[in-house]
């Protein structure tokens, strides 16, 4: 015990307080919107500085598009937001390449994918040919059309939110596609108490113009790849791959979890660590981000079904696994 106070007391020399207090003061002024759901925030403030991608599900009505907005407002950058429908195309997300009568060429418009928040807004209600619209877009920052590349403006996050697949009318997201998000959160109900707030026109959107720059797009690109020199230790690298390991050998689980997955772990914890004001990564980070991040790329084999849904049994089967690995000391 001794030990690993003088080994954290060593490593706070690389504590970020000014960055701590500016990460503390951008999710303060979130959860005065988005009230009731913290866990959510927080997720979503490790998605921006992890360079990652947010899946938000839920029912509508609990705050999912007004949480998109409202963090594009306190980084101050510039906001999109796609409805998705049955008979969207990808050019309608991507830009379309119009032909000019005046310079004789072709010209690229682009589509609202251009820009540094995203929300894709019931993403699952389109047909898999518009999702996949995004796959390059998330995974490389660019666009591709008509053998032309366009990178896409950096900071660039993607905020999708998607009904439960149980609703009629609804597209699943494939594998490849989910395994673009860094973490998969569900939005519930707020609180009693946070609801009656809401109710009295005390949060959410009533509120939503009072919201501030806390940042602006270059300083978040800035501390994004500050995020990346959080040290990580060799004994939390080797917890990581023993729970990803498992989960490949899982006699419940048909779809272990991608190295993309341990990766995205790894940033992830990273960034938590970050936002706390560390310089170092803790068992912590890495133990609370595991479901979040981890859960929507593995599948529950279907011997092993049940009466609960089916996100609900992965979290079940990876918490259970978790349970099982010793955390390093």
């Amino acid at each position: 015990m001794q030990t690993g106070k003088r080994v954290e007391s060593a490593f706070m020399a690389t504590a970020l307080p000014t960055t701590q207090n500016r990460a503390l003061q951008l999710e303060t002024a979130l959860r005065g919107i988005i009230r009731g759901n913290d866990s959510v925030v927080r997720t979503a403030l490790v998605a921006v500085f992890a360079r990652g991608h947010l899946l938000i599900e839920g029912v509508p009505g609990v705050g999912k598009t007004t949480l998109a907005q409202a963090l594009a407002r306190a980084l101050d950058c510039e906001f999109q937001r796609i409805q998705f429908t049955s008979d969207m195309l990808p050019s309608d997300v991507l830009g379309i390449s119009m032909y000019s009568v005046a310079d004789q060429k072709f010209e690229f418009k682009r589509g609202p994918v251009f820009c540094n928040i995203l929300l894709a807004d019931e993403i699952n209600r389109t047909t898999p040919k518009t999702q996949s619209a995004l796959l390059e877009a998330m995974s490389e920052r660019q666009v591709t059309v008509d053998r032309g590349s366009y990178p896409l403006p950096d900071p660039f996050l993607v905020i999708a939110t998607q009904n439960p697949v149980e609703h009629h009318g609804t597209y699943p997201l494939p594998e490849s596609q989910m395994d673009r998000f860094l973490m998969r959160v569900s939005m519930g109900y707020p609180e009693a108490g946070s609801e009656r707030e809401i109710f009295k026109w005390e949060a959410g959107a009533a509120r939503l113009d009072d919201v501030r720059p806390v940042f602006s797009g270059a300083e978040v690109a800035a501390m994004q790849n500050e995020v990346t020199h959080v040290r990580v230790d060799d004994a939390l690298v080797n917890y990581a791959l023993e729970i990803v390991k498992r989960t490949r050998e899982s006699e419940q689980l048909s779809l272990g979890v991608s190295p993309r997955g341990a990766q995205m772990l790894y940033r992830a914890a990273q960034a938590l660590a970050f936002i706390h004001g560390r310089g170092f990564c803790t068992p912590d980070d890495f133990k609370q981000l595991i479901v979040p991040v981890f859960a929507h790329r593995v599948l529950v084999n279907a011997r092993y079904s049940s009466t609960m849904k089916k996100s609900e049994q992965s979290e079940q089967v990876l918490r259970e696994i978790v349970d099982g690995v010793p955390v390093p000391v």
